[in-house]
């Protein structure tokens, strides 16, 4: 027999955009259920990012979940830009007044998962054949099976935080959906080792060997990553190999201070920029992931999901609890516009360190631009204000 369940919101998906959300709606008295196609181990076993803007920081401390990064996030007032050999400090903190916090989106999706099941608030993992219905005209539904059985959930809102993958986007009529997308002719590869970081603060790099960056989630754990070729695969690349060419990359005194050690976690990651428009389509309303994709180079992904949260959440708390639905009709076009200032920095930044095969006059430009942004302040104040993050705009 067909089980029936009722909610105000569906939430598609369990990352850290769907629990965010959800966290916040169970704590204004909006009630939400989250469907996960997967378990939570693996949903806990995804690498991912680990700079946070200020202002996902706050909307984490709106939450309720900030105890545990507040006690072991990292703060950060700069990162340093690596050009040749030459070293330039951006210092965000004196050019914007804000810093960002270095703590890693595991950990993030670790306390949301614990507030979640500490709230009691209902959550599926492990939902199978996921299927969105009627969310254009109508009463929005939602059917899955779940445990072998076959339920169907009824709602007044859909929010689709399934990732690029996921079923929210793919339910958008063809008709009514635009997508723009930007793939990058090289990858990531990555390395996690549990060793100490070797700096203090974020280091990208410039090299003609290839971009770099030496990131850490701890004082005690690194994450650094080097341009590769699509073409490579992650098992032809021994610990040693790793850094060796990562230590060929790093500007001298810096490779002089490298730890290394065995990896905990290896992978290479394809670069692509992708923006789906509109985010809205009747009642099913897509965020993070399942919108918008971007270069890892700005650190922008898990901040620009976070931002489309807070638009989202506030124009459900509108429409809910305030008999204002009309603020919904605003959620696709106030979080394209920051969407779209994000897709510009995370670009501009991966065009500005990663080595392209071009022609003698592109080459010329970029080293004319990384001369010009790091030796003005108007240029290092672009910089820090981007990476930072820029206000989120209220709905109202």
């Amino acid at each position: 027999m067909e089980e029936h369940m009722k909610t105000q919101v569906a939430i598609i998906g369990a990352g850290p955009s769907g629990l965010l959300l959800g966290q916040l709606l169970h704590r204004c008295g909006i009630d939400n259920v989250i469907l996960e196609r997967h378990t939570p181990d693996y949903v806990l076993g995804r690498i991912r990012a680990g700079v946070l803007e200020y202002g996902f920081v706050d909307l984490m401390r709106e939450a309720g979940v900030s105890e545990r990064m507040d006690r072991e996030g990292l703060v950060h007032g700069g990162i340093t830009l690596s050009f040749q050999g030459r070293r330039e400090h951006v210092d965000l903190k004196a050019l914007t007044g804000k810093s960002v916090l270095v703590y890693g989106q595991t950990e993030v999706t670790r306390d949301l998962m614990a507030a979640r099941q500490a709230s009691g608030a209902p959550i599926c993992y492990e939902a199978e054949d996921v299927q969105l219905h009627d969310f254009l005209d109508g009463r929005p539904r939602v059917t899955f099976t779940h445990q072998g059985r076959k339920k169907t959930l009824e709602c007044d809102y859909i929010a689709g935080c399934d990732g690029f993958h996921g079923v929210s986007r793919k339910s958008a009529p063809k008709d009514r959906i635009k997508e723009f997308e930007r793939v990058y002719p090289f990858g990531w590869l990555g390395l996690m080792s549990d060793t100490p970081p070797v700096e203090d603060e974020l280091i990208y790099v410039h090299n003609p060997r290839g971009f770099a960056l030496c990131s850490m989630r701890s004082h005690t754990r690194s994450r650094y990553y080097i341009q590769c070729s699509l073409a490579e695969h992650v098992e032809e690349w021994s610990d040693d190999r790793f850094w060796t060419e990562l230590s060929a990359r790093l500007p001298e005194d810096v490779a002089a201070k490298l730890v290394t050690g065995p990896s905990i976690e290896k992978s290479i990651a394809p670069l692509r920029s992708f923006v789906a428009e509109p985010m809205k389509f009747g009642k099913l309303f897509l965020v993070g992931d399942a919108a918008h994709i971007v270069p890892p180079t700005g650190a922008k992904g898990l901040n620009l999901a976070s931002s489309d949260v807070y638009t989202l959440y506030h124009a459900l708390r509108g429409a809910c609890l305030e008999g204002r639905p009309e603020l919904l009709d605003r959620y696709s076009e106030i979080a394209l516009r920051r969407v779209w200032k994000a897709e510009r920095f995370s670009w501009w930044m991966s065009m500005l360190l990663h080595t392209f095969d071009d022609d003698a006059f592109s080459q010329r430009i970029q080293k004319a631009e990384q001369d010009y942004y790091t030796s003005t302040r108007a240029g290092l104040t672009t910089i820090a204000e981007n990476y930072v993050g820029l206000p989120y705009e209220p709905v109202a």
